[in-house]
């Protein structure tokens, strides 16, 4: 079997040290996380994780059997990247005399289709929502500008089938 890269999707109460026991769950066959994110589900009181993979669909098969034991988690999926729409953001500070100075910058911002999101004497701040290849793209074409701070999200991700998430997890909480 090849490696491919998985997204997966956890649904779970919020507990402490959840994190650290599924984190676990990879460390333990060392595959590495390559992106996550955790935030609140369409569902009151449910969070979700999004932790993006790069394995063969077996070890995503078993590790989602073994996320799945964890007491707190009520339900796992995961999607290969076609059947999955997904996004990350990014920032990007940069010195306000070069939005100014260098004419270059504002055309890469606007091809690049990002948006300036704050302006003060010193520095000015990028904000871009896109594929991660967009944004390593629009960080390479403003490194050699300097680039003072970056940060990028982990993915966040729908999958693109149908789905009855909220009525397979209220089944789940219920049994």
């Amino acid at each position: 079997m090849e490696n491919k890269t998985f997204t997966i999707s956890v649904y779970s109460e919020n507990n402490v040290g959840l994190l650290n026991r599924i984190s676990g769950i990879f460390l333990k066959r060392h595959i590495n996380i390559l992106s996550l994110n955790v935030s609140e589900s369409e569902i009151e009181n449910v969070s979700r994780f999004v932790i993006v993979v790069d394995t063969t669909e077996k070890w995503v098969q078993n590790i989602v059997g073994q996320i799945e034991k964890q007491i707190e988690v009520i339900k796992a999926f995961y999607h290969v990247d076609e059947e999955t729409i997904f996004l990350e953001s990014a920032l990007f500070k940069i010195n306000s005399s070069l939005l100014f100075d260098e004419r270059q910058i504002q055309n890469i911002i606007k091809e690049s289709h990002s948006e300036i999101v704050t302006v003060s004497r010193d520095f000015f701040v990028i904000s871009k929502s896109g594929r991660r290849s967009e944004i390593e793209e629009l960080h390479s074409k403003l490194k050699p500008f300097g680039i003072m701070q970056f940060v990028r999200s982990g993915r966040i991700s729908v999958s693109k089938e149908k789905m009855e998430v909220t009525s397979l997890l209220l089944e789940e909480l219920k049994s």
